[in-house]
């Protein structure tokens, strides 16, 4: 039996590899420790309801900030991912059970009880299901929406590279009001980076969410430090902009353990300015570009920004 706490077996893909020592982290990048009577109530629900959070699987920095507002966001479809991403801190392997036909039902209770008023949903891979796990996420929003109508609902997919393209319509027809698939970094450094994925896969996702529903908000995130370069940067925010996507987040990647892609660098605040004021100009609807974006960070009131973007866009 697995110990997901233990490294070497929650990604035993990379116990073999060397050790990429760690940066020390520069004051723009340093969090306070999660603490509060907000956050411990997050917990608790949480736990009652047996979730698993991509909070604290993934080691968000801002998890203290976020559960202290009852912003937790819960992550679907078990806890060990099928891909085996390099910068990614989410336990790997294969699935040890099926999915949790119960697990909509109780990520809508938590809404509920949490009275969120934005939810974002994101899960693993499923690569061991014929759907990619698309089932899933439409009953999961189906089930917010019938307890908490007055919720808006984001979702974080995998990519479904491996599923027909009926899995992607199953989701987009349980309409969500945001549809997320991250990039999470430029085509050069796929192979190294994310390699089970696909870059032009992944863009064409996007775009194909838009056609089978062009008003349905799109949006993606890359992270940054991981040994790209501006123009690279710049050309992925020209190629979403082409596939009409209309939020882009950039972040800096962390790096989980030793055996994690290395940083490469860490981005300063002035650079990311650089990149949301490009970003705009380019026309995505909104942009988050700072040290600690992720793509659930400040998610509700993004999304009431975006929308306030699109009626004044639409005059």
């Amino acid at each position: 039996m697995r110990d997901l706490k233990i490294p070497e077996q929650r990604h035993p893909e990379k116990a073999k590899r060397p050790d990429n020592p760690q940066p020390k982290k520069p004051a723009w990048i340093r969090v306070k420790a999660p603490v509060g009577q907000g956050y411990q109530e997050t917990r608790k629900i949480m736990r009652e309801h047996k979730l698993v959070t991509v909070c604290e699987e993934a080691g968000c920095p801002n998890v203290g900030e976020c559960w202290n507002q009852g912003h937790a966001t819960m992550m679907i479809m078990g806890e060990v991912c099928t891909r085996a991403c390099t910068f990614c801190n989410i336990a790997t392997g294969k699935p040890p059970e099926d999915l949790d036909v119960f697990e909509p039902g109780r990520v809508a209770d938590a809404v509920k009880k949490l009275g969120q008023n934005h939810v974002v949903v994101p899960s693993v891979d499923r690569d061991d299901i014929d759907d990619g796990g698309a089932a899933h996420f439409a009953q999961t929003i189906r089930a917010i929406r019938k307890q908490s109508p007055s919720t808006t609902i984001e979702i974080l997919t995998p990519d479904f590279i491996r599923c027909a393209p009926e899995a992607l319509e199953e989701v987009v027809a349980a309409k969500p009001d945001v549809f997320n698939h991250n990039l999470e970094t430029v085509p050069g450094l796929y192979p190294e980076v994310r390699p089970g994925a696909r870059y032009f896969h992944s863009l064409r996702l996007l775009q194909r969410v838009k056609e089978l529903d062009p008003t349905m908000f799109t949006k993606s995130g890359i992270m940054v430090g991981l040994g790209e370069d501006r123009q690279a940067v710049h050309q992925v925010m020209d190629d979403m902009r082409a596939a009409n996507v209309d939020f882009i987040t950039i972040g800096q990647y962390l790096q989980p353990t030793l055996k994690h892609h290395r940083v490469d660098r860490f981005v300063t605040p002035e650079e990311f300015a650089s990149y949301e004021k490009a970003a705009k100009g380019k026309g995505f609807l909104m942009v988050s570009a700072t040290p600690l974006t992720r793509s659930s960070y400040h998610a509700g009131d993004d999304f009431a920004k975006m929308q306030k973007a699109r009626q004044a866009a639409q005059g």
